[in-house]
């Protein structure tokens, strides 16, 4: 029993101080084309993107049609998934731009709002997301990462963990046309 819960709490001690090693947003502040939210997810965009599960396999393929619109600091990013087995998804993205680069976020399968911040090229933020898997719902958190190439392209790469376990990635790349 001692030895189970010393290995509980050195893993629990690992993946806490794994957590703080990462990058932050604000190591990218000097990095070009300067990312701008409101500006990019403006209009209409097409993302091509995969999930991998966490051995690095090809799980699932999709594209989304992404049509967004902004008014002052207040944004609708309206997203259609086609996934390569045929399903499809809606979800419709709600951002409020704060102070000082800062985003929050809400959609009708994101539990509690998406926080994140813009500096540089880069864009990070985290949130819950309620994820519909055989026929029940798992609550996964999603670590997303988003980083604009050019002017027209973003790259976009999400952790998904589920207690502190890493699920697997969703890597996707934008066009703005």
């Amino acid at each position: 029993m001692k030895r189970r819960l010393l290995l509980l709490a050195t893993g629990a001690a690992v993946a806490a101080l794994s957590g703080c090693a990462g990058p932050q947003v604000a190591d990218y502040a000097g990095q070009t084309p300067k990312l701008d939210l409101r500006s990019y997810f403006n209009g209409t965009l097409d993302a091509y993107g995969v999930f991998t599960d966490r051995s690095g396999k090809v799980v699932k393929r999709f594209t989304v049609l992404m049509v967004c619109s902004w008014t002052g600091d207040d944004g609708v990013l309206d997203e259609s998934f086609t996934y390569s087995d045929g399903t499809t998804q809606k979800r419709i993205w709600r951002l409020h731009r704060e102070a000082d680069g800062h985003y929050s976020g809400r959609a009708d399968d994101v539990v509690g709002p998406a926080l994140g911040e813009e500096s540089g090229n880069a864009f990070h933020w985290k949130y819950t997301l309620a994820l519909p898997v055989d026929g029940s719902v798992y609550n996964v958190q999603m670590d997303d990462w988003m980083y604009l190439v050019t002017d027209k392209i973003l790259i976009n790469k999400t952790a998904m963990a589920k207690f502190g376990v890493h699920l697997g990635d969703v890597t996707l790349s934008f066009t703005k046309r």
